[in-house]
């Protein structure tokens, strides 16, 4: 297993696989490294390279106040200059695709390109609302069988057609386990108390930094059945970034596995972009 240290001390996971064009994987608010499993044996030919976000996987907590996409995106960059890279593209889940436009508003410089999964400059006020109710509430399932039993029929609304097993694996990707019983993979309290912090607060434009994305290779991959991103927000998308490389997924919500054929279609004529 490798760590770094980002500036203020904080020891945090990475992993770093494959040769070529460096792709950094910035996972979901709640997720970490495991959010792209799914994916990266389709991604070849590219420097594949995750980190679990302070308080996430298996990287150490922090202050709760440092839970924010300002300083993980500056965590980001530490890991980039602990490799020695000087530019990545940047694929990212929910959160990380804010990151990734972040980052292209302050260091547009290390940046070669972003794909967002399922993100973008207009989030859905009721799926933030939402947040309150499972951010840092540990799960009240008794083991990993009635958990992915639970999660299935959670999500059986937005997601058609994923099988038993794939739940399954999903729910060992964003959980761990005490004795057989689920329990978080995140800092849930500090969490919880990060993005609660936030939750009076306007929500600020996102269309400047989706606009700093502006010349640098931009994919966008969008669960038809997302409660986070609209249709009309893509479309709005779209129509100011006419080269924007678009992915509908059929049959998914927030947020797409990324192995879906229509998001590896989407992401092959990224990276081909890209180079």
């Amino acid at each position: 297993m490798s760590f770094f240290r980002a500036n203020d001390g904080t020891q945090l996971y990475f992993e770093d696989a494959g040769e070529g064009l460096p792709v950094l994987c910035l996972a979901g608010l709640t997720r970490n490294s495991r959010d792209f499993d799914f994916v990266a044996p389709h991604l070849t030919g590219v420097r594949l390279i995750r980190m679990d976000y302070r308080g996430r996987g298996l990287s150490d907590n922090a202050n709760p106040l440092s839970y924010s996409v300002m300083q993980e995106g500056a965590d980001a960059l530490a890991l980039l200059d602990h490799l020695g890279i000087a530019k990545a593209a940047v694929l990212g889940t929910s959160r990380g695709g804010l990151i990734a436009m972040t980052l292209a508003a302050l260091s547009k410089n290390r940046l070669l390109g972003a794909a967002l999964n399922d993100v973008g400059p207009v989030l859905e006020p009721a799926f933030l609302t939402q947040l309150a109710d499972f951010i840092g509430v540990v799960p009240n399932a008794p083991d990993l069988e009635s958990l992915a039993r639970g999660t299935a029929a959670w999500f059986a609304s937005e997601f058609a057609d994923v099988s038993l097993d794939r739940w399954r694996q999903h729910v060992i990707n964003t959980h761990r386990f005490e004795d057989g019983k689920p329990c978080l993979a995140y800092d849930g309290p500090g969490l919880r108390e990060a993005v609660l912090a936030t939750e009076n607060g306007s929500m600020p434009d996102l269309w400047p930094l989706f606009s700093e994305l502006a010349l640098l290779p931009t994919a966008m991959i969008h669960g038809v059945n997302s409660t986070l991103v609209s249709a009309e927000t893509v479309r709005e998308m779209e129509r100011r970034r006419p080269d924007l490389i678009v992915a509908r997924v059929p049959g998914r919500g927030h947020v797409p596995f990324l192995d879906e054929p229509e998001a590896l279609d989407a992401l092959q004529r990224w990276i081909e972009a890209l180079k």
